[in-house]
């Protein structure tokens, strides 16, 4: 334990904040104030992190108060909440761009998400911020995307009345569907940082920028990376100038992007790149939705995978009761069934989505009872 008296002895170790409440202390003999280990690191991020970081001790806290942990801060809690989630583990099994790719080395949904995380949180480090609520925020970014990735999303905003977003998606999961219901119970940074990650979102702390930044840094490295694996795209097909200020290959372009970033960033109340930078990335996705996201060859299964969400969304509306219990129960609480279907299929893995369509509309071979 580190003696409170003494780190409030040490001059200049605690940046001043008049919201900053320190609780939980235990009153020893001596008269000295002994904090626990989440204080502990709590104190420190106060002492060592940027002064724009957004420090546990800070949080606007949950939904439902709790009683804090003596170990974890807040975010730590949090990103521990969302990696034990069956939602986290269903990732393993969703398409992040291929659909059921053949080969061990292709990205899915899970593994893009690891590679965000590990992404932003190397950012994070070198600009001095709160590294736990990167981590949670980049974990639980995608927990509501849709088996057959972009393609099931799609159709599912097109079919059900009340649209659908992975992006909003997530934050339900995390909100009401994790926990039979319940929630995770998320810190307000965390979900702020989880429905602002798109393009468009704008996170209200740094740490929610970081992420934002290392989502599309991430799967434009990657979607590359298995394009070229998969041999719809080459080196070659990506123009001289910008391999010229990325970079020569995946590896070049992703140190780039990460130095950007940093570079551009210390000491600043916002995270950005810098305009040529910038520029660059966005002229590498343009050419990714030109060769790899639109292309026939690349995306040749998804109006069948279309096909099956379709039939899922409309056979789920027509028989909601053919749902599993825990989401016969959000309908009892009054939930609308549109988004109900939405929920349970959006949670399927894609081999699942496609187990559940061969059962409801694939004829079974009968078989007689054989006499002996």
């Amino acid at each position: 334990h580190i003696c409170w008296n003494f780190l409030k002895r040490k001059e200049g170790n605690l940046r001043e904040n008049g919201n900053i409440i320190i609780r939980g202390y235990d009153s020893r003999e001596d008269g000295d104030l002994w904090m626990n280990i989440r204080e502990e690191m709590e104190a420190k991020e106060l002492e060592f992190l940027s002064p724009y970081a957004a420090c546990s001790v800070n949080s606007r806290g949950r939904d439902k108060e709790e009683t804090e942990c003596d170990i974890r801060t807040a975010y730590q809690r949090d990103r521990d909440r969302i990696l034990h989630s069956k939602s986290f583990r269903r990732m393993k099994d969703k398409t992040q761009v291929f659909l059921a790719a053949q080969g061990d080395h292709y990205r899915n949904r899970l593994t893009h998400t690891l590679e965000v995380s590990q992404i932003a949180r190397t950012i994070a480090k070198a600009l001095y911020l709160n590294v736990d609520l990167v981590e949670a925020i980049a974990l639980g970014h995608d927990l509501g995307h849709t088996p057959f990735g972009h393609a099931g999303e799609k159709v599912l905003d097109r079919v059900c009345p009340l649209g659908f977003s992975h992006v909003s998606q997530s934050l339900r999961v995390a909100e009401r569907l994790e926990k039979s219901g319940r929630g995770l119970n998320l810190t307000w940074e965390v979900r702020d940082g989880i429905i602002n990650h798109r393009t468009s979102g704008k996170p209200h702390t740094l740490e929610g920028q970081v992420v934002r930044y290392s989502d599309k840094i991430s799967y434009i490295h990657h979607d590359m990376d298995d394009a070229q694996r998969a041999g719809i795209i080459s080196e070659d097909n990506i123009p001289i100038t910008l391999r010229m200020l990325l970079g020569e290959n995946t590896k070049e372009r992703l140190n780039t992007f990460v130095h950007d970033i940093v570079e551009h960033s210390r000491g600043k109340e916002r995270i950005s790149m810098s305009p040529e930078i910038e520029e660059g990335l966005r002229d590498l996705r343009s050419l990714m939705f030109q060769d790899v996201y639109l292309n026939p060859v690349a995306k040749s299964e998804e109006k069948k995978a279309e096909h099956v969400i379709e039939e899922l969304y409309t056979y789920y509306r027509k028989f909601p009761e053919k749902m599993s219990e825990e989401y016969q129960w959000l309908m009892e609480e009054g939930e609308p069934e549109e988004r109900v279907v939405c929920d349970y299929i959006s949670g399927m893995t894609d081999q699942y989505s496609l187990e559940k369509f061969k059962d409801i509309f694939i004829p079974k071979g009968w078989r007689g009872r054989v006499k002996r």
